[in-house]
């Protein structure tokens, strides 16, 4: 595993790597805030230990720049800024640890053997689809420049399908995250807040459903939700088989809420 320590206080520095290769990593070290942005972006590490304080760029900058950049090597701010205020901004703004200086090494280590088991999968903090964009910290969403008024349902909702883009969820997984066991499964409040939903989404461009960048996905999800198949608005994914049609019979009541949704687009 090779990590790359950003910290410009020689004696720590020199600590940290010491000890870390003692542990069987191969550490690279550098104390400057945009020499840590290069060496991150032309190498694969396993992780990042990063401070703040640093000439140049901070911390909080450095972090920042990586993950607009695609880079998602995990990473554990290590500093003596320890006040609330600044461990929320750090991990807000892409950090995926924060450590107070002074620390227990062996407290480092093992924090940062958990950081590794999860990988450098993309975790962003904005998440974007098209002109929508959600930022789950500061609870907003918006199209284009247009902030959108979500109620709590609507957002999660929202959140939900923005983390998995291209996929297809089922009432199951939805209620799964979105609901909590207090619901009931046999009503149409799934439907309902997907409605709303997309009016509020289509709003500020003043197109309708089709013209959504939610389109593509409500055209599959919707008529799996209602148990009916999307006739005029489409046909069954290319990797569904046979029984694609067999295995979701339309209902009575699917079947009309479906052509109400057709007609409204």
């Amino acid at each position: 595993m090779r990590l790359l320590v950003v910290e410009d206080e020689a004696r720590m520095a020199a600590m940290l790597r010491r000890g870390l290769t003692e542990d069987g990593y191969s550490v690279d070290v550098t104390g400057d805030g945009r020499e840590a942005v290069w060496q991150a972006t032309e190498v694969d590490y396993d992780a990042l230990v990063l401070d703040l304080m640093l000439p140049g760029i901070d911390g909080f900058e450095v972090c920042r720049q990586l993950r607009a950049a695609d880079r998602w090597m995990p990473v554990l701010m290590l500093t003596a800024r320890t006040e609330v205020a600044d461990r929320i901004r750090g991990l807000d703004g892409g950090a995926d640890d924060y450590l107070g200086k002074p620390f227990s090494f062996l407290e480092l280590t093992a924090r940062l053997r958990a950081l590794i088991r999860r990988g450098a999968v993309p975790r962003p903090s904005i998440l974007s689809a098209g002109t929508l964009r959600l930022d789950p910290a500061a609870r907003s969403a918006w199209r284009g420049q247009v902030l959108l008024d979500l109620s709590a349902k609507e957002f999660a909702l929202l959140e939900l399908f923005l983390r998995h883009p291209d996929q297809v969820l089922s009432r199951t997984v939805i209620l799964e995250h979105v609901w909590d066991f207090a619901y009931d499964g046999i009503s149409n409040v799934i439907d309902q807040y997907v409605g709303y939903l997309r009016r509020k989404i289509d709003r500020p461009s003043g197109v309708g459903a089709r013209g959504s960048s939610l389109w593509p996905y409500l055209r599959w999800t919707l008529p799996i939700l209602l148990n009916c198949p999307p006739n005029s608005c489409g046909r069954p994914p290319a990797s569904a088989g046979r029984s694609w049609w067999t295995r979701r019979r339309p209902t009575r009541a699917g079947s009309a809420m479906w052509s109400r949704v057709c007609a409204a687009v």
